[in-house]
């Protein structure tokens, strides 16, 4: 690993954020809301909530509510470590654009980094905003040049600020 806290692997991208820029975004309470899109499938939105926090890792609950709020599944906990969550954006320079970006969605409008991966199965675009760490606020694959698959936050609850 480099010195640069961004970088994970000598042959990727940095990353977006540290996974310490990470840990002090994602804190207990953080919510994040994004309405999934897949041809042929009714839209449900997916929500991501973070429960506990501590300096290695946090465990999230997420489960997926129809677009007016019913919920379709009951909570499901997992634990992961900032590093992981840092790691879901490193991805090979190679294959991999990074470029300065913005959109507009529900959740807001935010300046962005966009990552857009291209291998022989498809494209994938991440667009994480610079002023939100975590998860991308929108993603998009896309096969032969048809969207297969969109996420797009509608909505995004800060959570408590970290000790």
């Amino acid at each position: 690993m480099s010195s640069d806290p961004h970088q994970l692997r000598p042959d990727h991208l940095p990353t977006p954020f540290s996974a310490d820029e990470i840990r002090v975004g994602c804190q207990p309470g953080r919510t994040l809301r994004t309405l999934i899109v897949q041809p042929g499938q009714e839209p449900v939105v997916h929500v991501t909530r973070f429960v506990v926090a501590d300096s290695e890792a946090a465990e999230q609950e997420a489960w997926d509510e129809t677009p007016e709020g019913r919920r379709l599944s009951e909570p499901k906990r997992r634990r992961s470590t900032w590093l992981d969550f840092q790691e879901h954006a490193s991805f090979p320079a190679t294959v991999t654009e990074r470029v300065e970006d913005e959109i507009e969605i529900p959740a807001g409008r935010f300046a962005c980094l966009r990552y857009t991966v291209r291998t022989d199965e498809g494209t994938s675009s991440f667009w994480f905003a610079r002023t939100v760490p975590g998860m991308p606020l929108r993603y998009e694959q896309r096969v032969n040049g048809e969207i297969v698959f969109s996420s797009t936050a509608i909505e995004n609850i800060p959570g408590a600020a970290p000790p």
